[in-house]
């Protein structure tokens, strides 16, 4: 996972404050369809999108696909620590990084660059300003319906009433605060005034002869002897001028009113309040009801199954029930042999022609390379004996001789009165048996079927078994194959990859094949042809996250059993008879249900004994007999 910045230019060009964008890019594993599964891929993560390219040597041809970021949901899977999904609407990335660590690198980035990219980040409202408010408030005003001012007439009539009595009461106030300044001059001026007369009289007082001498309005006695002022006394200026009695009513009724419209305007609020509740209340309920829905559409999709997404496949956390499994893989199996079916009707499929090495099959017996060999005896097989051993010396050798021996000893054991073994199938001379064997869940049924086909050799049938110049011809369920080593003439190590059936995760094998002639120490038995498959390890097939890695021991059995013809005429096909015994045991790895294990080995083992011995007797006809 590389970064570059995308910002050029000096330090004086780039604004300190702007957002810096880093690109991003990586390999990351995408899940393509259910045919390919997942596949590497380059990804880049610039300008607020993701792309990815098939490889990063192929960015110039341009992007196979882009995710926009700012409608982009990102969602960590929940089992699977190296996976992420991208979703957009319906469509949706499945990417895989390759451990969690890189998971979580690319999860930060995707959510950093959607961030800074996206509206109301900090940059983005560092770039509209002010005016994406103004903007809003302007279109906001103009949603305002008409109803809504209507509804406003009446407090704002209130509103003015309440200026109306404001500027009265004001009015009324200074009035009255004008009046009691005045009063509040007179008593001060009339204190002073009498201060100063009794200061007067108190100096008169205080001389030996009486003052005789009088002013006019400075005093008199009156009846009782007491003096009195000879001046009226002072008023205030204007002041004979206020209705103090009307000012008070009409003050009073000021404040009614004033009280009066304070209620009303209390009353309209609190209506407009009560309808604001409302509205508030009804967009709340319809969010939620929208919320509601999108988690509800959100939980259905899960649930729904998308064909070909990986949550939907073979897996330990598969969202797929056993019957839906069960279904697509019958499904699928049905659409197989249909194809085929059509192939052999049409005669589609073109003959594999390999060129014959001097002396090999077909031509006469003693110079064909699994003729019979000078043999001593051994203790080991009892009735039989191993030829051509000699001659098979690698580094696996010691496993090949273990096998044919066991597969010898056990494999053509007669199974009558084995309560342990079940006849699932019979159809004319072939029978099938299972014995039903699960360790840690996984189903590990042995299974064994024997056969009998007229006009061809067991010489014959293992060939074109063993033979993998041929092995496309009739094998129907391999994707692709190929030897990964020679181990000498009658041995190789072949890898080879199964067809995917969905929802099964597709298996991939890597086992040596081994061919043998045993023959019988007995004049009265017959001489016996063995192939035999078994898993191995090799540094040049390692396992992948593509494949399952089944494990498999198969053993292919052939006896030749001669009736004499009449008279002195040669043996024909039509004497010879083969006595197949097939053995498999598989262990498919995996998660696929055990009842779907079961259904699909009873349905294609059969079907695979008929094709291939069909196809040996069709390549057989009319050619010299092989012993």
């Amino acid at each position: 996972m590389s970064e570059k910045s995308s910002s050029s230019g000096s330090d004086e060009d780039v604004d300190p404050e702007a957002a810096q964008h880093v690109d991003v890019g990586g390999v990351l594993s995408k899940w393509t369809n259910y045919i390919h599964g997942w596949q590497d891929r380059w990804v880049v993560l610039k300008n607020n999108t993701l792309s990815y390219y098939k490889s990063e040597d192929e960015r110039e041809y341009g992007c196979r696909g882009s995710l926009c970021l700012s409608k982009a949901f990102i969602a960590p899977h929940e089992f699977d620590e190296c996976r992420f999904d991208m979703s957009v609407n319906d469509s949706v990335w499945y990417l895989r990084a390759e451990d969690p660590e890189h998971r979580l690198q690319w999860i930060e980035s995707i959510e950093l660059h959607k961030a800074e990219s996206g509206y109301g980040s900090e940059s983005s409202l560092r770039r509209h300003g002010s005016m994406l408010s103004l903007t809003s408030a302007a279109s906001a005003l103009s949603a305002t319906s008409t109803s809504s001012f209507k509804k406003g007439h009446r407090l704002r009539e209130k509103l003015a009433e309440m200026e109306t009595f404001r500027d009265i009461l004001c009015r009324q106030v200074d009035t009255l605060q004008k009046y009691f300044d005045s009063c509040a001059d007179v008593v001060s001026k009339d204190e002073f005034q009498r201060d100063r007369e009794e200061e007067e009289e108190e100096e008169e007082d205080e001389e030996d002869f009486p003052n005789t001498t009088r002013t006019d309005g400075e005093c008199n006695l009156n009846n009782n002897g007491s003096k009195e002022k000879l001046f009226p006394p002072a008023s205030p200026k204007g002041m004979n001028g206020i209705d103090f009695k009307g000012e008070a009513i009409t003050f009073k009724a000021t404040t009614a009113g004033i009280l009066s419209t304070l209620s009303h305007c209390i009353e309209l609020m609190m209506k407009r309040e009560d309808s604001w509740q409302k509205r508030v209340d009804r967009e709340l309920e319809k969010r939620k009801r929208v919320e509601d829905a999108y988690k509800s559409a959100v939980n259905e999709l899960k649930k729904k199954s998308h064909y070909g997404g990986p949550d939907y496949e073979e897996g330990p956390n598969s969202l797929i029930n056993e019957e839906e499994f069960f279904d697509a893989v019958e499904a699928a199996l049905d659409r197989q042999d249909k194809i085929e079916e059509q192939c052999h009707s049409e005669k589609v499929r073109i003959p594999r022609l390999s060129p014959v090495p001097p002396g090999d099959a077909y031509s006469t017996i003693g110079t064909h390379r699994y003729a019979i060999k000078p043999h001593s005896h051994s203790s080991s097989l009892s009735s039989v004996e191993l030829v051509s051993a000699s001659d098979d010396i690698h580094r696996f050798s010691a496993q090949v001789e273990e096998n044919v021996q066991n597969h010898m000893t056990y494999s053509l054991q007669d199974m009558g009165g084995d309560a342990n073994w079940q006849l699932v199938i019979e159809e004319g001379e072939m029978k099938v048996y299972r014995r039903e064997v699960e360790e840690n869940g996984i189903v590990l049924d042995p299974l064994k079927a024997t056969h009998s086909v007229k006009g061809v050799t067991g010489h014959e049938v293992c060939h074109y078994f063993w033979d993998t110049a041929v092995r496309m011809d009739w094998e129907t369920t391999i994707e692709n194959f190929n030897v990964v080593e020679t181990l000498s003439d009658n041995a190789v190590i072949v890898y080879q990859t199964h067809k995917r059936v969905w929802p099964a995760s597709q298996r991939d094998v890597l086992y040596l094949s081994a061919i043998r002639k045993i023959l019988s120490t007995n004049e009265n038995d017959p001489d016996t042809w063995l192939v035999c498959n078994f898993s191995v390890d090799h540094n040049d097939a390692q396992p992948t996250n593509r494949c399952v890695r089944a494990k498999i021991n198969v053993a292919m059995i052939c006896q030749t059993l001669v009736s004499p013809p009449e008279g002195d005429k040669e043996i024909s096909r039509d004497n010879i008879l083969c006595k197949i015994t097939y053995v498999a045991n598989v262990n498919p790895g995996g998660w696929a249900p055990a009842s779907v294990l079961r259904a699909v080995a009873k349905r294609e083992y059969p079907k695979f004994l008929k094709r291939f011995t069909s196809y040996v007797q069709e390549k057989t006809a009319g050619k010299p007999i092989l012993f």
